[in-house]
């Protein structure tokens, strides 16, 4: 990251005449705003802010500057004032309390690329179109009906890889669990999205989730021309370019997604709708203020797949690594599996709620683990004073939940995996407590949390109950490397690898 900052300094100093201009211009502003109570932060170097401070893990890197300045932390990225947020108590004043005022998303590079100008649900600005889509994609994907209607779907791709697994075991090979579960993650997405799932080889010879995962990278690295908006331009760090490619490559797919539903609609008008097919119905539709186009379409067939597919992907493949790391509580969960559905059978959707020791395992699997561990940037409409502190309009706020997890006023012991913590608690993880929010809270949380508690729990379950896991080459449980890797989604940086054993009598 350093050698970049000096990298753009160079570069930047030729904008000088832009902007002592643009500092001529916001020169008053700025002079009542010093007059204001920022919150403590790092003072940063002109134009680049502390951008340097940021290094390959920034959720990382910013509890350590937390640490100093304090829960409610201003530093200044690029020209851009951000405020970080770094316990439950703020956490709760920026969600809760003042919700409507950080509801909005800034602009953002890569979305304006990957995302058709900010046209999907996880990117768009607030306001009477985000509103309407998000209560479409609510009521056609991600409503209790629909996730009800999609049960024998899951069912039926689980029981694939359970298959899968059993011939592994009989062979005693070891299984890539973090290949296979974002590969049933990514089929289950496809059928809810498309009604069909679709090879690698339909899509691209880089493969369906190595694209999706390059996008989600190319949204969470920092991005200078997101900072100093007057050299995004100059693509300084190749982002842009790698963004364009991806693009074509979303761009070609989808466009011949969107044909095939529309031809198929033209020769058979019975056929049971999908969900493309509910957004083509609205394409060109005067029931919004807003028109519906393709571009539109796509952007939000795109949300709605990777949303789905890469966060309960890296969810489950945390909480079995977890599970692998501790055989402890893998016996544990095992038990209560034994005894809740016994072991003639495999775990049905409907034996989830009874599951309570699995449920506190997945608990705290994603407040170790949480799958965006620096949620998605909201933004200040307005001026607001929150705590005594001033956040000037257009600030980025960003809430470090990878943090709040591990904050010691909270959490016992917060850097170790003890389920057991959760016996007795009324923490959830819905939203309502500041302590533990993995899926985001107040307007802008992730309405598809209740899907994707649902696919997580269900995978868990039925890896454990089904096989007892080891790890290859004798390598034992406490050697494992739990290195992350940081997107927009914090998957691990080494791929899951273990040998599965059957374990059900049928």
């Amino acid at each position: 990251m350093a050698q970049w900052v000096w990298t753009v300094l160079a570069l930047v100093l030729i904008q000088v005449g832009y902007v002592l201009w643009k500092i001529s211009k916001d020169n008053k502003k700025k002079i009542t705003t010093k007059k204001k109570k920022l919150p403590p932060g790092p003072k940063g170097y002109p134009l680049f802010g502390s951008l340097n401070l940021l290094g390959e893990y920034p959720h990382r890197d910013l509890e350590k500057l937390a640490q100093k300045y304090g829960p409610i932390m201003h530093i200044r990225l690029g020209l851009i004032p951000t405020i970080v947020v770094s316990s439950p108590e703020a956490a709760e004043l920026f969600l809760k309390t003042h919700d409507l005022v950080f509801a909005t998303r800034p602009p953002h590079e890569a979305a304006k690329h990957i995302s058709w100008e900010q046209r999907n649900l996880t990117f768009a600005p607030y306001g009477s179109y985000w509103r309407d889509i998000r209560k479409m994609c609510t009521l056609e994907l991600l409503s209790s009906l629909k996730i009800s209607s999609f049960r024998a779907m899951r069912k039926e791709e689980v029981g694939l890889f359970i298959e899968f697994a059993k011939e592994a075991a009989r062979d005693r090979a070891a299984v890539d669990l973090s290949a296979k579960i974002s590969s049933v993650s990514a089929d289950m997405s496809c059928r809810m999205v498309f009604g069909k799932k679709y090879s690698d080889d339909e899509f691209n010879e880089s493969g369906f989730k190595a694209i999706v995962q390059e996008a989600m990278h190319l949204a969470a690295t920092p991005n200078f021309g997101d900072y100093l908006p007057f050299i995004a331009p100059l693509d300084l760090q190749g982002l842009t370019k790698r963004m364009k490619v991806v693009r074509k490559v979303f761009d070609d797919f989808l466009d011949g997604i969107i044909d095939e539903h529309i031809q198929s609609k033209d020769e058979d008008e019975s056929k049971t709708k999908d969900f493309v097919d509910v957004m083509l119905s609205f394409m060109g539709s005067e029931q919004s203020e807003y028109r519906i186009e393709r571009p539109n379409i796509k952007a939000i067939i795109l949300d709605m797949l990777a949303a789905s597919m890469d966060t309960s992907a890296t969810a489950i493949e945390w909480a079995i690594s977890e599970l692998i790391k501790n055989p402890r509580i893998m016996k544990k969960v095992q038990e209560e599996l034994e005894t809740v559905v016994g072991m003639d059978r495999v775990v049905e959707e409907s034996d989830l709620e009874k599951l309570e020791y699995l449920d506190m395992v997945v608990k705290e699997s994603l407040r170790l683990h949480p799958v965006a561990p620096l949620l998605l940037p909201h933004a200040a409409m307005e001026d607001c004073v929150v705590d005594g502190f001033h956040v000037p309009k257009n600030s980025r706020v960003v809430i470090n939940i990878w943090t709040i997890g591990r904050d010691p006023n909270v959490w016992t012991e917060p850097e170790k995996f003890f389920p057991e913590r959760f016996v007795g608690s009324s923490i959830d993880i819905r939203g309502r407590d500041f302590q533990l929010f993995p899926f985001g809270s107040g307007r802008r949380g992730c309405p598809g949390l209740q899907l994707g508690l649902t696919v997580v729990r269900l995978m868990v379950a039925q890896l454990v109950h089904c096989f007892d896991w080891e790890l290859p080459n004798g390598m034992l449980p406490s050697e494992l490397d739990m290195t992350e890797e940081f997107g927009l989604t914090t998957p691990r940086a080494k791929h899951l690898l273990a040998i599965p054993t059957y374990r059900l009598r049928n």
